[in-house]
This record gives structure tokens, C-alpha cells and sequence, in this order.
């Protein structure tokens, strides 16, 4: 059913939800459009309206091949919209839903799309702070990334929304937002070079279990190597995931680098490698609770936010707000590896299958040391001559 938005656009059908709102196919006076409408709970919020205004000069005026344009803004009512180019085709996130991983040399002409983008928006002094999947529209007209929903995750992430808070989607939040660290361009570095990494492994370099373990991971864990991926654009990846944030490239940096070494993963195959075990979420186990009811973490875990957004309103949630860890949670810096990708077949550590295969090992290696023992006494006993039959040495069978 057709709905007006302002008096300039008509709203066709829904493309997509999101949990900062819903996007619609549209027209308007000059043709077709998407049309993000945004959550009533946010159109209801007076100060965030004020600031779309004020900011809808600076998202309008954004212009670069890669990024999604905002053509309008739209206040009306209890509607607040943001009106931009339709892009034909699909998502990232989509795209790795239905392929998992993506052959290197596909990765790496997307990543180097969205950071043309970025070097752009950085230059103009703007930051991302939501790259990720879902806002990496791929355009089947012109087979190139482009970059959508710049300023949405600033403008609803302001301070004055109240509390030292992480908005962003955990996976993808560089160490210096979860230490409380405002935001600079290299937030959208690190999380740009968290998207190639899931584009070649299949899943992201920290996440798995609990939001607030994620969290942890940024700022304590180094990222583990990913088995066949060739060494120049490991060092790149490795550099974008730098805990500190001036250790990162520049955007401009990262996509000329990507460009030169494109030629060389031609034909290259999607990598082959076992995902890490996913680490328990630490939810309670029990009976049914109430809708909406949020179980307290347990010990150490950063809670959710209460009245954060309905993490039903999309697969992954956006803008997920979650208190800043304290210092002592975070104390030590990084002293551990993520959890480490595995070639095909190779057992896990730990895992019931690693510790059968060390216990053959260590069998094998004292069967061998018993034949050598045994081998030795008895060329002993035949040199010197000895004419009684040996007595073999007593061997003490390992236990299984």
C-alpha cells in the first residue's frame, strides 16, 4: 500500500527493516528512490529531529561514486526520513549469507571501493562509524560497492543522549570506542578491515558469544593469521586491526594498496578453512522468560542497555548501545590471540578430538623410545659376547 512521505515522495513497498528503521522502494519529482524511514521512537525525540536538520546540509552534500547519496530529508509529522539513491542489487551481508566467504580477489575490490569512500568522507571531515555489512550496498548496474548511511550512527549517538555508551555493532567497534575514546577516522579503518577479514574467513575476527565478550576481545585479544591468505594483504589487514588507532593506514592508503595487489589473487579460490568453536553467550538456562525481559550478565560481561533497540528488528542488530567497560575490566591490554581459524580437518585445541590425537602422539613417541632402549641392550649384549638369553628390560606401558 502507498504512503506519502512529506509532500514531494510516495512510498511504494518495503526493501528492507533495520533496527534504526525501515526501507522503502519510493518515487519522487525526479524518479525513483529508497526512502529510509526511521523508527517512530526516534521521529518522536525532538532534540535527534533538530540535529537531522542541522546535519542535512552535511549529509545532502556528500558526493562520491561510491557512497549512497542522500538526496533529502523529510520531517513531517511524526515521519522523519532520509531520501536517497536507489541502488539495484543486493547487500553484503546478503551476499555472504548465501556465499560465506568470497574469493580474494572479490574482497579485495570491494574493501578498496568503500575505502575510496571513506578517504573521501575523512577528507571532508566526516566518520562513518557504522561500516559493516548491511551499509555495503554491491550495484549490479556498475558491479562496484557503494557505502550507504553515513551520519545516521553519529547523529543518533549523540552525547547529550546521556551516559558513556558503545554504539555500533560489537563485531565491527574499534578498542578505542569500547575504552570511551571518541571516535576518529580510524574507527572506520578498523572496522573496514574487519569486513575484508569475515569477506575471506566467513566470520569476524572477535565476535562470537556474548556482546560484551566481544567488547573484551577488541581491546585484549590480537587478531589470529588466517591460514592461505597471501602475505601483503595479510600485513594489510593485520596493520588496519592495530590497537592502536595511529598504527592504522589512511583510507586512501588502504585502497591504493588493495588496487596493487588485485592482479596477483586472480583465480585465486575462496579460502578453505573451519570456523573457531562459538564461545558460550553466558545466558541463563531455564524457563521461558517475558518478552523483553533482559537476563543480568554474568560476572564480568558488559550488560546491554535497557531500552536499547528490538534485537528482533533485524539479523544484526545497529546502533547497539552498551555501557563503556570499566578501566579494571579492560586492565592489561592485549594479552591473548582471538580465536584462531583452522585449516580443513585440523582438530580444535582442547577439543575431544585434539587431546585423542597429543595422546597417540605421546604413545607413539615412547613406543619408539622403547625400541630403541630394547635395541640398544640387546647389540650391547651381542658384542660383549654374552651367552645368556638377555632379560628384557622392563617396560612401563604408558597409561591411555
Amino acid at each position: 500500500m502507498a504512503r506519502k512521505i512529506g509532500s514531494r515522495y510516495t512510498a511504494h513497498q518495503i526493501l528492507g527493516r533495520g533496527s534504526a528503521g525501515t526501507v522503502w522502494l519510493g518515487s519522487g519529482p525526479d524518479g525513483q528512490v529508497a526512502i529510509k524511514l526511521l523508527r517512530d521512537d526516534l521521529s518522536a525525540d525532538q532534540d535527534l529531529v533538530g540535529r537531522f536538520v542541522q546535519e542535512r546540509a552535511a549529509l545532502v552534500s556528500l558526493d562520491h561514486p561510491h557512497v549512497v547519496g542522500v538526496r533529502d530529508l523529510v520531517v513531517d509529522g511524526n515521519d522523519l526520513a532520509l531520501v536517497m539513491d536507489l541502488v539495484r542489487g543486493t547487500d553484503l551481508r546478503s551476499l555472504l549469507d548465501r556465499e560465506r566467504r568470497l574469493p580474494p580477489r572479490a574482497a579485495v575490490s570491494i574493501a578498496a571501493d568503500i575505502a575510496d569512500a571513506l578517504a573521501a568522507a575523512h577528507a571532508a571531515g566526516y566518520v562513518h562509524r557504522d561500516v559493516k555489512p548491511e551499509n555495503i550496498l554491491l550495484d549490479e548496474a556498475t558491479r562496484s560497492a557503494l557505502l550507504t548511511d553515513f551520519g545516521v550512527a553519529k547523529l543518533i549517538d549523540e552525547p547529550a543522549r546521556g551516559g558513556s555508551r558503545v554504539v555500533g555493532t560489537p563485531d565491527y567497534v574499534a578498542p578505542e570506542i569500547v575504552e570511551g575514546l571518541p571516535p576518529r577516522a580510524a574507527v572506520d579503518i578498523y572496522a573496514l578491515a574487519t569486513v575484508l577479514y569475515e569477506m575471506l574467513a566467513g566470520f569476524t575476527p572477535f565476535g562470537g558469544g556474548h556482546p560484551g565478550a566481544v567488547l573484551r576481545r577488541h581491546v585484549t585479544e590480537t587478531v589470529a593469521p588466517l591460514p592461505g591468505v597471501p602475505d601483503e594483504l595479510w600485513r594489510l589487514i593485520h596493520q588496519c586491526l592495530a590497537k592502536g588507532p595511529a598504527s592504522r593506514l589512511r583510507a586512501g592508503e588502504v585502497a591504493a594498496r588493495l588496487r596493487e595487489m588485485s592482479p596477483a589473487l586472480a583465480g585465486m579460490p575462496a579460502l578453505e578453512i573451519d570456523e573457531p568453536e562459538p564461545e558460550p553467550a553466558h545466558e541463563p538456562v531455564g524457563a521461558a522468560e517475558p518478552a523483553g525481559h533482559i537476563h543480568p550478565p554474568a560476572s564480568g560481561a558488559v550488560p546491554l542497555v535497557h531500552g536499547g533497540p528490538d534485537p528482533d528488528s533485524a539479523n544484526r542488530e545497529t546502533h547497539t548501545s552498551m555501557r563503556v567497560p570499566a578501566v579494571e575490566e579492560l586492565a592489561g591490554g592485549a594479552h591473548g590471540t582471538a580465536r584462531a581459524p583452522r585449516a580443513p580437518g585440523q582438530p580444535r585445541a582442547g577439543s575431544a578430538r585434539h587431546r585423542a590425537a597429543e595422546r597417540r602422539r605421546r604413545l607413539r613417541i615412547v613406543a619408539a623410545g622403547t625400541a630403541a632402549a630394547v635395541g640398544i641392550g640387546l647389540g650391547g649384549w651381542l658384542a660383549f659376547g654374552g651367552g645368556d638369553e638377555p632379560t628384557p628390560p622392563a617396560v612401563e606401558q604408558p597409561t591411555p
